[in-house]
């Protein structure tokens, strides 16, 4: 189903490239799936959901949980990403790891307001912790994704920090671009990261749909390229 995608969002033209503010509340419910293609020098290595099942209750905590599996050839990957409601940031993220036949199960937990990270890992039989100390309140990709989507302004030349546990970053929106999507020509909003990290092309209708995720994917020079959207 490609049709889904020119449906309305994925205009051609300059017209469309003047949606810049961000209006919508809320431009995701529960229930939404986003369906991508992940690429390596332009062949199909595997595919890749992020699904939004939306409130949950878990481990005594109202949170927002995003899913997110990729699976291909020799690898596969599933977070279970558990947000705060109001901020986005993590809470707790579950991972479940088997990359070449090596499995890992992870768990990170996120104390902001103690500005510490805790890991526990469970790999070859073993389990391991660790303890990460930060300064600042540590983001997920994935939740800074739906965050921005949600309150971000879209605003071209805006520059935003975003730490994540290993590295800080800046990033922000370059202007509209066109790209291939689905197998057509689209009209997106093209963000980057500084160092050059992460680049993200958001569909310009209100949903702002992330069309293609580069850099999410943990190998090298991966895309992650829309396939499928339910809304």
């Amino acid at each position: 189903m490609k049709s889904f995608l020119f449906s309305g969002f994925l205009l051609l033209g300059t017209a469309a490239c003047a949606v810049f503010v961000y209006a919508a509340p809320a431009p995701f419910s529960a229930g939404e799936v986003i369906t991508y293609d992940i690429k390596q020098m332009g062949f199909t290595v595997g595919r890749a959901t992020l699904t939004f099942p939306g409130e949950v209750q878990y481990e005594g905590q109202r949170l927002f949980l995003i899913v997110f599996r990729a699976d291909g050839f020799n690898f596969y990957d599933q977070e279970e990403i558990y947000l705060d409601p109001d901020t986005f940031f993590p809470f707790v993220v579950l991972r479940d790891l088997n990359i070449f036949g090596a499995k890992e199960k992870i768990r990170e937990d996120y104390l902001q307001g103690a500005k510490k990270i805790y890991l526990h890992k469970f790999a070859w039989g073993k389990q391991t912790e660790q303890v990460i100390a930060v300064d600042n309140p540590v983001d997920n990709i994935y939740g800074f994704i739906y965050r921005y989507r949600r309150s971000g302004s879209f605003r071209t030349g805006e520059d935003l920090d975003i730490v994540l546990p290993t590295q800080k970053l800046k990033i922000g929106l370059v202007g509209p671009q066109r790209i291939q999507a689905a197998g057509r020509k689209a009209a997106s909003l093209y963000m980057e990261s500084k160092p050059d990290k992460y680049k993200i092309w958001f569909s310009i209708d209100s949903r702002h749909i992330p069309l293609r995720i580069d850099g999410a994917v943990g190998m090298a020079n991966t895309v992650m390229m829309i396939a499928d959207y339910k809304g």
